[in-house]
């Protein structure tokens, strides 16, 4: 190869490669090592143990055109989002326990979740890695889709496939860190070249992977040019940013002496704060639609706040406080749960400092975590009912959501990427009865504005009663911007039913009782109020009007005037 000029970069012309061929780089360092490098920007590459790259031509004609043309107007923000999270080596696997590939998983997640009612797919990471045991989340080549699953037009057809169906596809990006095999980005060139030379900046300590240069404008042209890439190439329609908190602090993880504050003498990483603006600042003006969420721990301010207003220009933030908050509380037995009720009221105290996504990952349920199942206290029926209760005010509460595989059906045990989900759970009623719950809320929630329109606005949301937690009740509404449609959700997080009990309304008239959580054919007991509730001229809870309901145990009821 040879150098052009003082630019850095090297270029080498072969005549006649074809496509599918194999190649590498062999590099000879300034210290006389030979190392043999795989192609950082290679569109294709082989799967481990052997790691060439692949010269790939595509080949695959989208035809979204009509989804790629009403992405781009959409304002999704005031759009209803129901993500389904899923890692596609475990979601379903063949009859000999195989995985299943691109051409096969499009159609029957796309089947899948259009029974089910989910507005959009987000993948685990799907670029090329060596281990899968990381999940995806240790990247060696980031411009190749992983071959476990097919080539790069079979992906293409995968994405297709979503779109046909009504489902938006949105992918796990990496670029706060990268594993050190020797093959790959680390010490490309011998020296720290996509990383950090001074491991106190360049090496992970939790994760025992290195850590992007982002002060190089090449490294940063480097990912966000592989941004880009999917969002062209593939149709890609959001980045969901992994360990954004990871690169926005010095110290992250780091004890006393092991990091280097910045030239303020503080702990935030001016590189990354600059990378994000300018990353978002690109995306959302070359592809007007697509969502940029990052997945962001800590308190960091304006996250999700428009660059030019001093914030990253993300368009939304996992709401991790919540998903701890709200699992700590529903793993609670009811008797104990008066003392923890600030946990399900205190997120409305920030609901709005950001546009958040309401999240119950895929990191919720490994490492000794149990299943979401299995986290609710109770007898089997009892399970079942604080499960449908839970995520009932998940959906009601203000922001988008987002479920990890499995959770939808009652998955009884701990997530494996190495083994399908356990589909054969669905041959039990109980299993049955809460996939029929989630389809039927997601198909309200998608039908009801005022479910969705105002996600992040304190306008379109207002409590009834957030203080009875004596009773363990919780009680709000939400509306949209017009006013016209009003969902209230009413949730009696107790064991005990409730006769005679007096709730204010926003507005007189008939409300139908669209989602009752104890409904026989979700596995309940059929406690209600007969499909309807008439509200009264009667003030309660500062609101003119009211009416006497029932309250199912451990239930939560819609009610849609």
């Amino acid at each position: 190869m040879r150098t052009l000029g003082s630019s850095g970069i090297w270029e080498l012309f072969i005549p006649d490669v074809g496509d599918r061929c194999l190649y590498k780089f062999e590099v000879l360092t300034a210290q006389g090592a030979l190392r043999e490098k795989t192609d950082p920007f290679a569109f294709a590459s082989e799967g481990a143990p052997t790691n060439a790259a692949i010269v790939h031509t595509p080949g695959y004609e989208f035809s979204d055109s009509a989804w790629m043309r009403s992405r781009a107007s959409a304002d999704p923000h005031a759009s209803p989002m129901s993500v389904y999270e899923v890692h596609l080596g475990s979601w379903r696997r063949r009859g000999d326990d195989g995985m299943l590939g691109y051409r096969d998983l499009g159609p029957q997640l796309a089947e899948y979740c259009g029974e089910m009612g989910f507005t959009h797919v987000e993948l685990m990471p799907v670029a090329e890695h060596p281990f899968t045991g990381s999940w995806g989340y240790q990247v060696s080549n980031y411009f190749a889709p992983t071959s476990r699953y097919g080539s790069p037009d079979d992906f293409r057809f995968f994405v297709d496939t979503l779109h046909a169906a009504g489902i938006g596809v949105i992918v796990d990006w990496v670029p706060a860190h990268f594993p050190k095999d020797e093959w790959a980005l680390a010490r490309f060139d011998g020296t720290a070249l996509y990383e950090h030379v001074d491991p106190k900046k360049g090496e992970h300590p939790d994760w025992g992977t290195l850590v992007f240069n982002l002060g190089r404008n090449e490294v940063r042209n480097f990912l966000i040019s592989n941004a880009l890439f999917w969002i062209e190439e593939f149709h890609i329609d959001g980045l969901r940013v992994d360990a954004v908190a990871s690169m926005l602090y010095l110290d992250y993880s780091r004890k006393e002496g092991e990091w280097v504050p910045n030239e303020h003498g503080g702990r935030e990483n001016l590189e990354a704060i600059e990378f994000f603006k300018q990353l978002n600042t690109i995306i959302h003006a070359e592809h007007p639609g697509v969502l940029m969420i990052a997945e962001e721990s800590t308190a960091f301010p304006g996250v999700s706040r428009p660059v030019h207003l001093g914030g990253l220009g993300f368009g939304f933030k996992w709401n991790m406080g919540w998903m701890h908050d709200s699992l700590s509380y529903f793993s609670k037995e009811p008797i104990y749960r008066r003392f923890h009720h600030h946990q399900l009221t205190f997120s409305l105290m920030y609901a709005w400092s950001e546009n958040f996504m309401l999240p119950l990952s895929h990191d919720e349920v490994v490492h000794g975590k149990g299943s979401l199942l299995g986290k609710m206290p109770g007898d089997h029926w009892q399970r079942f009912a604080n499960l449908r209760c839970m995520l009932s005010y998940m959906w009601a509460h203000p922001g988008k959501k987002l479920m990890f595989m499995g959770g939808e059906f009652g998955h009884e045990r701990e997530w494996n990427h190495d083994r399908g989900l356990d589909w054969h759970l669905l041959e039990d009623p109980m299993h049955q009865g809460l996939t029929r719950f989630m389809s039927d809320m997601n198909n309200v929630y998608k039908n009801n504005s005022a479910l969705w329109e105002l996600d992040h606005e304190p306008e379109g949301f207002r409590w009834i009663d957030a203080n009875d937690a004596d009773n363990n009740v919780i009680s709000f509404y939400r509306t949209d911007r017009a006013e016209r449609r009003h969902l209230v959700c009413i949730s009696n997080l107790s064991p005990v039913p409730r006769s005679g009990f007096r709730v204010g309304l926003p507005k007189a008239g008939t409300y139908a009782e669209v989602i009752n959580t104890d409904s026989e054919s979700y596995g309940g007991t059929n406690v209600g109020n007969m499909g309807t509730v008439v509200a009264e001229k009667t003030p309660w809870h500062g609101l003119d009007h009211s009416a006497i309901i029932t309250l199912p145990p451990l239930g939560t009821i819609w009610l849609e005037l």
